[in-house]
């Protein structure tokens, strides 16, 4: 059994070209908790400027009916990135930018940087937050910095495509060949208090290879999955959200915690396991997912 998941949290976040009008309406009339319009690799330099646009007027009619958008920005030294970020900040509905290959602290500072001038420009009350898609062996290198960069930073997120390029790896290679990448990333934004989502599967279908990509996702702690087709979303959420049962427990775990401080001790017996404020700290994160309280 799936409980309702909380309003806000992130399990599925589904990227469509930001030139294609037709895939953005239907990524917008599905269940993803957050739509991200991309103006980087899925748009030809030839198409950038229009697609800006079709994305900024999405932008502007998200604004006032939702859902929750996200932009993926041309990357730091292409020549679209600086009106990129500008056109995000111009239209109110833009809830997050995320800056593909971030490769060191100075990557974020000046999209920080950038993103101030512009709400300063337009008046904005609201702060744009930041995700950074880490993609190259730099950026796996300096991810302890990268990851303290700016307050906007809300989210890290690993990219396979990308990254299998830069460290000359097969895209296809097998699950196992990215633990310690994945560790490297959910380690560095742990530390720093961020969410951590894990990239895409390169497939579009919904198929066992997919679900145990899903599976090894959630299993290893991020918070949700990038991913490109619709098709993809339900297993995404299923798969990201605590059952009713671990949401028991987890208040279980707290309630016998609980109990125990008033009787001055720090760990007790629950069900034949200990239970300390380690388990409790799990728990907690269990309850966030689905905006419970203990």
């Amino acid at each position: 059994m799936i409980v309702n998941h909380a309003a806000g949290a992130l399990r599925s976040r589904l990227a469509v070209p930001g030139s294609d009008d037709r895939k953005i309406a239907k990524a917008v009339a599905s269940e993803a908790d957050e739509i991200v319009l991309d103006l980087e690799d899925a748009v030809p330099a030839a198409a950038k400027e229009g697609a800006r646009e079709l994305v900024a007027s999405w932008l502007a009619r998200a604004a006032r009916t939702g859902p929750r958008m996200a932009v993926r920005v041309n990357a730091p030294r292409t020549p679209w990135c600086h009106d990129d970020v500008i056109a995000c900040v111009r239209r109110s509905g833009t809830v997050s930018v995320v800056l593909p290959k971030v490769e060191s602290a100075g990557d974020l500072a000046f999209v920080d940087r950038l993103l101030s001038g512009a709400e300063a420009a337009v008046g904005a009350t609201a702060t744009v937050t930041v995700q950074a898609l880490i993609e190259t062996a730099a950026g796996l290198a300096n991810l302890r910095e990268i990851v303290a960069a700016t307050p906007r930073l809300t989210t890290v997120v690993i990219g396979y495509a990308d990254l299998a390029a830069s460290l000359g790896r097969a895209a296809d290679a097998p699950p196992e060949a990215w633990l310690r990448a994945q560790d490297g990333v959910l380690t560095a934004a742990r530390s720093a208090g961020l969410a951590a989502v894990d990239g895409p599967y390169l497939g579009v279908a919904a198929d066992e290879a997919f679900s145990a990509h899903v599976r090894r996702a959630a299993c290893l702690g991020f918070d949700g999955k990038w991913i490109i087709h619709p098709g993809q979303i339900q297993q995404v959420n299923e798969a990201f959200t605590p059952s009713a049962e671990e949401v028991a427990r987890a208040r279980a775990v707290l309630a016998a915690l609980e109990r125990g401080h008033e009787r001055a001790e720090g760990a007790v017996a629950l069900d034949g396991w200990m239970v300390d404020e380690a388990v409790a700290v799990a728990a907690r994160r269990v309850l966030a997912k689905v905006g419970g309280a203990a």
